[in-house]
Protein backbone atom coordinates (compact mmCIF):
# COMPACT_ATOMS: atom_id res chain seq x y z
CA UNK A 1 0.00 0.00 0.00
CA UNK A 2 1.71 3.22 -1.06
CA UNK A 3 2.17 6.25 1.24
CA UNK A 4 2.63 8.88 -1.48
CA UNK A 5 4.30 11.76 0.61
CA UNK A 6 7.11 9.06 1.96
CA UNK A 7 10.47 10.33 0.38
CA UNK A 8 12.60 7.55 -1.62
CA UNK A 9 15.36 5.20 -0.82
CA UNK A 10 17.84 4.09 -2.56
CA UNK A 11 19.09 1.54 -0.08
CA UNK A 12 18.11 -0.28 2.48
CA UNK A 13 19.20 -2.91 5.35
CA UNK A 14 17.18 -4.77 7.77
CA UNK A 15 17.86 -6.63 11.10
CA UNK A 16 14.84 -8.49 11.29
CA UNK A 17 17.26 -11.81 10.93
CA UNK A 18 19.20 -10.68 13.88
CA UNK A 19 22.59 -10.80 14.19
CA UNK A 20 23.15 -13.44 11.58
CA UNK A 21 20.86 -11.15 9.25
CA UNK A 22 21.30 -11.00 5.65
CA UNK A 23 22.53 -7.41 4.78
CA UNK A 24 20.61 -6.47 1.49
CA UNK A 25 22.31 -3.28 -0.33
CA UNK A 26 23.25 -5.10 -3.58
CA UNK A 27 20.73 -7.64 -3.60
CA UNK A 28 17.65 -6.70 -7.02
CA UNK A 29 14.13 -5.75 -5.21
CA UNK A 30 12.34 -8.68 -5.98
CA UNK A 31 9.66 -7.97 -8.76
CA UNK A 32 6.13 -6.83 -8.25
CA UNK A 33 2.85 -8.46 -9.41
CA UNK A 34 0.69 -5.72 -11.08
CA UNK A 35 -3.17 -5.99 -11.43
CA UNK A 36 -4.42 -8.59 -13.69
CA UNK A 37 -1.72 -11.26 -12.87
CA UNK A 38 -3.52 -14.30 -11.37
CA UNK A 39 -1.55 -14.64 -8.36
CA UNK A 40 -2.86 -11.61 -6.80
CA UNK A 41 -6.19 -13.00 -6.52
CA UNK A 42 -5.47 -16.60 -4.41
CA UNK A 43 -5.24 -17.37 -1.82
CA UNK A 44 -2.24 -17.70 0.56
CA UNK A 45 -0.87 -20.82 2.36
CA UNK A 46 0.28 -20.39 5.85
CA UNK A 47 3.94 -20.77 7.19
CA UNK A 48 5.22 -23.96 8.68
CA UNK A 49 8.49 -22.55 9.99
CA UNK A 50 10.30 -19.72 10.25
CA UNK A 51 13.52 -20.65 8.82
CA UNK A 52 16.81 -18.58 7.75
CA UNK A 53 14.91 -19.22 4.09
CA UNK A 54 11.81 -17.35 5.48
CA UNK A 55 13.62 -14.60 6.98
CA UNK A 56 15.75 -14.01 4.08
CA UNK A 57 12.85 -13.40 2.49
CA UNK A 58 11.40 -11.75 4.88
CA UNK A 59 14.55 -9.16 4.50
CA UNK A 60 14.29 -8.79 0.37
CA UNK A 61 10.56 -7.98 0.89
CA UNK A 62 11.39 -4.96 3.16
CA UNK A 63 14.36 -4.43 0.97
CA UNK A 64 11.70 -4.34 -2.08
CA UNK A 65 9.17 -2.14 -0.26
CA UNK A 66 11.87 0.51 0.81
CA UNK A 67 12.48 0.65 -3.31
CA UNK A 68 9.38 1.38 -4.06
CA UNK A 69 10.05 4.72 -2.99
CA UNK A 70 6.36 5.72 -1.61
CA UNK A 71 5.36 2.17 -0.22
CA UNK A 72 4.61 1.70 3.22
CA UNK A 73 2.76 -2.51 3.34
CA UNK A 74 3.90 -5.19 1.00
CA UNK A 75 2.37 -8.85 0.93
CA UNK A 76 4.31 -11.78 -0.32
CA UNK A 77 1.27 -12.61 -3.27
CA UNK A 78 2.32 -9.20 -4.51
CA UNK A 79 5.85 -10.79 -5.26
CA UNK A 80 4.59 -13.69 -6.69
CA UNK A 81 5.01 -15.92 -3.50
CA UNK A 82 1.72 -17.67 -2.04
CA UNK A 83 2.87 -17.40 1.71
CA UNK A 84 1.47 -15.54 4.56
CA UNK A 85 3.87 -12.94 5.04
CA UNK A 86 3.58 -9.20 5.18
CA UNK A 87 5.69 -6.19 5.86
CA UNK A 88 4.74 -2.63 6.86
CA UNK A 89 6.92 0.21 7.08
CA UNK A 90 4.77 3.22 7.62
CA UNK A 91 7.62 4.97 9.06
CA UNK A 92 6.10 8.30 11.16
CA UNK A 93 2.72 8.53 11.81
CA UNK A 94 1.18 11.49 13.97
CA UNK A 95 4.44 12.10 15.69
CA UNK A 96 5.06 8.46 16.09
CA UNK A 97 7.70 6.59 14.85
CA UNK A 98 7.01 2.80 13.93
CA UNK A 99 9.75 0.37 13.39
CA UNK A 100 9.73 -1.71 10.10
CA UNK A 101 7.02 -4.85 11.10
CA UNK A 102 7.00 -8.49 9.74
CA UNK A 103 4.64 -10.58 10.33
CA UNK A 104 4.29 -14.37 9.37
CA UNK A 105 0.45 -15.61 9.72
CA UNK A 106 -1.09 -12.38 10.51
CA UNK A 107 -4.94 -13.09 11.55
CA UNK A 108 -7.04 -10.06 12.35
CA UNK A 109 -9.04 -11.41 15.56
CA UNK A 110 -11.49 -8.34 16.28
CA UNK A 111 -12.56 -5.03 15.09
CA UNK A 112 -14.67 -2.23 15.57
CA UNK A 113 -15.76 1.23 14.49
CA UNK A 114 -15.45 2.65 10.32
CA UNK A 115 -13.41 4.64 8.75
CA UNK A 116 -12.90 6.09 5.24
CA UNK A 117 -9.92 7.05 3.50
CA UNK A 118 -7.83 6.90 0.55
CA UNK A 119 -5.99 3.98 -0.58
CA UNK A 120 -3.97 2.96 -3.48
CA UNK A 121 -1.67 0.05 -3.84
CA UNK A 122 1.96 -0.87 -5.46
CA UNK A 123 0.20 -3.54 -7.53
CA UNK A 124 -2.58 -1.04 -8.98
CA UNK A 125 -0.17 1.94 -9.48
CA UNK A 126 -1.75 5.37 -10.11
CA UNK A 127 -4.88 4.22 -8.81
CA UNK A 128 -6.57 4.94 -5.74
CA UNK A 129 -10.43 5.04 -3.80
CA UNK A 130 -11.59 6.23 -0.83
CA UNK A 131 -12.58 2.85 1.11
CA UNK A 132 -14.17 2.19 3.92
CA UNK A 133 -12.52 0.04 6.81
CA UNK A 134 -12.99 -0.77 10.72
CA UNK A 135 -10.86 1.63 12.78
CA UNK A 136 -9.84 -0.14 15.47
CA UNK A 137 -8.32 -3.92 14.69
CA UNK A 138 -6.53 -6.87 17.14
CA UNK A 139 -3.95 -8.90 15.06
CA UNK A 140 -2.01 -11.63 15.84
CA UNK A 141 1.48 -13.30 13.91
CA UNK A 142 4.55 -14.69 14.63
CA UNK A 143 7.95 -12.22 13.78
CA UNK A 144 10.76 -13.03 12.49
CA UNK A 145 12.16 -14.83 15.75
CA UNK A 146 9.27 -17.25 15.47
CA UNK A 147 7.53 -14.96 18.61
CA UNK A 148 4.08 -14.25 18.82
CA UNK A 149 2.92 -11.05 18.52
CA UNK A 150 -0.07 -9.01 19.67
CA UNK A 151 -1.13 -5.52 17.53
CA UNK A 152 -3.73 -3.42 18.58
CA UNK A 153 -3.92 -1.34 15.72
CA UNK A 154 -5.73 1.99 14.82
CA UNK A 155 -5.16 5.28 12.07
CA UNK A 156 -2.84 4.16 9.34
CA UNK A 157 -1.25 1.21 11.27
CA UNK A 158 -4.79 -0.75 11.24
CA UNK A 159 -5.77 0.22 7.54
CA UNK A 160 -2.34 -1.20 6.15
CA UNK A 161 -2.28 -4.26 8.00
CA UNK A 162 -6.11 -4.67 6.78
CA UNK A 163 -4.98 -3.83 3.63
CA UNK A 164 -2.12 -6.49 3.14
CA UNK A 165 -3.51 -9.58 5.00
CA UNK A 166 -6.56 -8.77 2.42
CA UNK A 167 -3.86 -9.34 -0.40
CA UNK A 168 -3.27 -12.81 1.45
CA UNK A 169 -6.48 -13.96 1.35
CA UNK A 170 -6.59 -12.38 -2.88
CA UNK A 171 -8.51 -9.31 -2.43
CA UNK A 172 -7.54 -5.89 -3.47
CA UNK A 173 -8.83 -2.26 -2.31
CA UNK A 174 -10.56 -1.88 -5.35
CA UNK A 175 -13.03 -5.12 -4.55
CA UNK A 176 -14.26 -2.81 -1.32
CA UNK A 177 -15.73 -0.27 -2.96
CA UNK A 178 -18.86 0.30 -4.68
CA UNK A 179 -19.64 -1.03 -8.44
CA UNK A 180 -20.44 2.31 -9.34
CA UNK A 181 -16.61 3.47 -8.53
CA UNK A 182 -15.16 0.21 -10.24
CA UNK A 183 -16.89 1.46 -13.29
CA UNK A 184 -15.66 4.81 -13.16
CA UNK A 185 -12.30 2.86 -12.66
CA UNK A 186 -13.00 0.63 -15.43
CA UNK A 187 -10.50 2.19 -18.28
CA UNK A 188 -7.57 3.20 -16.16
CA UNK A 189 -7.77 -0.82 -14.66
CA UNK A 190 -8.31 -2.31 -18.06
CA UNK A 191 -5.16 -0.11 -19.35
CA UNK A 192 -3.35 -1.73 -16.33
CA UNK A 193 -4.20 -5.28 -17.55
CA UNK A 194 -3.19 -4.48 -21.22
CA UNK A 195 0.40 -3.10 -19.89
CA UNK A 196 3.51 -5.28 -20.44
CA UNK A 197 5.25 -5.84 -17.31
CA UNK A 198 8.60 -7.76 -16.79
CA UNK A 199 8.12 -11.64 -16.45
Amino acid sequence: MPKRRRKPKNTATSDVGGEDSVVLRETIPLQLRYYGDPVLRKRAEPVSEITDAERQFADQMLMTLAATGNGIGLAATQVGVLKRLIVVNIGEEDDEAYEPLVLFNPEILSSDGEIVAEEGCLSIPDVTADVKRPENIVVEGLDAHNEFVHIEADGLLARVLQHEIDHLNGILFIDRISGLKRRLLSDELQRLQRAERPS
